[in-house]
């Protein structure tokens, strides 16, 4: 199994929609209103690098009403980490507010490669970070960017940036569905992702999901944790070709990757999922903490 670099992370917008519907009883526009509000997103994505399979992964994803949760195995959620031998897992859960942003309250990531064992956690509240761990830890280096608490607050952890909610009633897929950019504290590096739309395309899994995607451009700019002159660092920063496309999660207005490409020093490292199901939420799994 490899390892590849999960989610290129998104925004969170409003949530909730009304509902008007003419002619239609109150508890069945009730219950089209909550399965807007509600579903559960269960996808298999295949990594590759420069044509060549390199891994699997699987991500799940709950949106029920004001609160979230998103898991991912097989694969890490961080951009940085794109290709090592190895496996990992990491996980997110929060709230969604009154206004629909997506609030993250705790984030896991474990990833086991040749080298070695990584693992951060973190629990937040508010867009900062409260507490939290890292093993091993940050080795010292001058020449590091040092983070500072600022640097902790008003931030998204990787998988919850993943999560973005379209604001309006008009299409979930358009230049509004790109147009942002994302402060991602991944526990060792603060940085910032500048998130553009480029065009849309048709794209069909071959379980699940088929119908437009919305693909936006995204530029890597590192703010602190790092050191400036590594030269991964430098190469993502210079880089003008990675993407991310979205596709929806039912109709909760809330969009996810559905493809990634990254480029890489040998050639473009891709994330694409070849399974994208989205159900109903079932009264267990919204009941679940």
């Amino acid at each position: 199994m490899t390892s590849f670099g999960g989610s290129i992370r998104g925004a969170g917008f409003g949530l909730v929609l009304p509902l008007v519907v003419a002619g239609v009883p109150q508890a069945q526009a009730q219950a089209q209103a909550q399965a807007q509000t509600q579903a559960k997103l269960d996808a298999t994505y295949t990594a590759t690098l420069a044509g060549m399979q390199v891994g699997r992964g699987a991500w799940t994803v709950t949106v029920d009403d004001d609160k979230f949760t998103a898991a991912a195995s097989g694969m890490t959620a961080g951009i940085l980490r794109m290709f090592s031998a190895g496996r990992g897992n990491s996980a997110a859960r929060g709230v969604i507010t009154a206004s629909g942003q997506f609030v993250p309250a705790a984030y896991t990531s474990n990833v086991t490669t040749d080298r070695r064992k990584d693992e951060v956690r973190m629990v937040m509240a508010g867009g900062a970070v409260r507490t939290m761990s890292v093993e091993p830890p940050v080795t010292p280096d001058p020449e590091r960017i040092p983070v500072s608490e600022a640097h902790r607050r008003s931030i998204l952890d990787p998988m919850t940036a993943a999560l973005t909610r379209v604001p309006g009633s008009g299409s979930v897929i358009g230049p509004q569905t790109c147009q942002r950019t994302l402060q991602i504290f991944d526990g060792r590096i603060r940085y910032e992702l500048d998130v553009e739309f480029k065009r849309i395309e048709q794209v069909k899994a071959q379980k699940g999901y088929q119908g437009p995607v919305a693909i936006c451009g995204v530029v890597f700019k590192p703010i602190a944790g790092h050191i400036p002159d590594r030269a991964g660092i430098k190469w993502m920063a210079e880089q003008r070709g990675a993407e991310i496309w979205v596709a929806p999660i039912g109709e909760t207005r809330v969009v996810v990757p559905f493809k990634m490409v990254v480029p890489t020093p040998v050639g473009n490292g891709v994330l694409e999922a070849s399974s994208f199901v989205v159900s109903p939420l079932t009264a267990t799994a919204s009941k679940s903490p």
